[in-house]
């Protein structure tokens, strides 16, 4: 086979330099677009975490408007799945792109809106409840952009090189994370603690609008998935995707909700409730601490794209198993090392547990898409990675601020939650079938044994 395709194509090291490049540019704009959304995303964490128990909720205990704070949090997570149903929907039938766009204003003016709040000092209840409705819009956008962002560049990579530019959506994650804590780090050093609690909390999230701007510049530019594009001009869409998902493929809804569950928790609690802990149990400064978070997120940009790599190489399984290792073992001193309150201490536990966590990040796009028909693609990742992020990192510092009151203090429960979380997702993995290989317009897993062994070479031979 490979002779016949060296035959009939005279360049083939040109035509894989030419597809390589497209998928990069791919890649590259639906990793900037996802930063900037998760930049929203993060900031009303970091947010949760310092102002907004004060501000939204202050006729309560410090403990309690904690709690009310991070449960705000939540409600993102809780609208995910609607995002994920709706614009899993809209994805399967109307294209990658529109729900790229669509997702990316709805965050954006979300985000917006909320750095124009009045607090509860102005309007009373009024505060909270619009501070809820608006995460609960900016979780349903998150909640379909995710998987779209994800799909649109696995669909755009050469067979070989699915894990790798798969992966590059997520290093959006630890860009996302450290724009915006770093932001609000150094409105933190310029302003009072009185004027930042006044009003300068609030021009993180009106700079969103920039944000949204540039996201929508470089979105527009992006073209539509091949595999997408080969539905429509056949036209073998599904009439219901979530109809016929349930249907045809019940078991890998599992499977990738499993997978993802573990890290999932893992991630929020060392993106959002770290600071909390930190600062309030642990006392380390609140300008050092964002300082520590802000140098994490920027060491832990290559995870991704290193699993998603290593992926194509040693298979899907293996390396999201090793990772999902990592992270338990790093699980067990996590709070106790976190506790020392030295910065050096705390930037390596975080970024060890970064590499593990944002390991599993890097290989889940390319294992989901693989694992899910193109008819029904963008339903199936949707759904499965929302479910898993409400059901674990969407609670988690809830979670793990409820145990830590009903523990006096102690951290041993939170970490026992995460070891036991992680444990799920490793045996999950363990008995999930190997994708890597996969004919991405039959979407079976395993279907394509030799294209597998031809993927991991020139990548010039399988099919989408």
């Amino acid at each position: 086979m490979a002779n016949i395709d060296h035959q009939t194509d005279p360049h083939p090291r040109t035509r894989r330099r030419t597809s390589d490049g497209s998928a990069r540019r791919v890649a590259a704009a639906a990793t900037v677009g996802t930063g900037l959304e998760y930049y929203d995303f993060f900031l009303y964490g970091t947010a949760a975490a310092l102002v907004f128990g004060d501000l939204f909720f202050p006729a309560v205990s410090s403990t309690t408007a904690t709690l009310a704070s991070f449960a705000t949090f939540a409600v993102g997570f809780g609208a995910r799945p609607l995002g994920a149903l709706v614009f899993g929907h809209v994805g399967d039938r109307l294209g990658r792109k529109v729900t790229l766009l669509v997702t990316l204003l709805m965050m954006g003016a979300a985000t917006f809106l909320i750095g124009l709040l009045p607090t509860y000092e102005s309007i009373g209840l009024w505060a909270p409840a619009m501070l809820v409705l608006l995460r609960f819009l900016q979780g349903i956008g998150l909640g379909g952009e995710a998987a779209a962002a994800q799909l649109i560049s696995v669909e755009h990579a050469p067979p070989g090189r699915r894990g790798f530019y798969g992966s590059w959506p997520n290093m959006a994650s630890p860009i996302g994370s450290a724009t915006s804590t770093g932001l609000v780090l150094l409105i933190n050093l310029v302003l009072t603690k009185e004027q930042f609690l006044s009003w300068g909390w609030r021009i993180p999230f009106l700079l969103s609008l920039a944000v949204v701007a540039v996201g929508l510049f470089i979105r527009l530019r992006v073209a539509e998935s091949p595999v997408f594009r080969q539905l429509k001009e056949s036209r073998s869409h599904a009439a219901f995707p979530l109809v016929e998902l349930i249907r045809t493929h019940p078991r890998a809804l599992l499977l990738a909700t499993g997978m993802w569950f573990g890290a999932s928790i893992g991630f929020y609690l060392n993106a959002v409730y770290i600071l909390t802990f930190a600062t309030k149990s642990a006392g380390v400064g609140l300008t050092t601490m964002l300082v520590v978070l802000v140098i994490a997120s920027v060491l832990s940009i290559g995870f991704p794209p290193a699993a998603g790599a290593l992926s194509d190489r040693f298979g899907r399984r293996a390396v999201l198993i090793g990772c999902c290792l990592v992270s338990m073992v790093v699980a067990v001193p996590y709070f106790p090392l976190v506790g020392t309150g030295s910065p050096v201490v705390i930037l390596t536990v975080l970024v060890v547990f970064n590499a593990g966590l944002l390991g599993v990040a890097g290989v889940q796009p390319a294992l989901f898409g693989e694992l899910f028909g193109a008819r029904v693609r963008l339903s199936g990742v949707s759904v499965s990675y929302t479910a898993a992020t409400l059901l674990g990192g969407g609670l988690a510092p809830f979670v793990a601020t409820a145990l830590v009151a009903a523990t006096a203090g102690r951290t041993w429960a939170v970490s026992a939650y995460l070891v036991a979380a992680l444990v799920m997702s490793t045996v999950v993995a363990w008995f999930a079938e190997e994708t890597r290989g996969t004919d991405l317009m039959a979407g079976k897993a395993g279907a394509s044994k030799a294209g597998a062994s031809k993927a991991g070479g020139s990548g010039a031979t399988a099919s989408l």
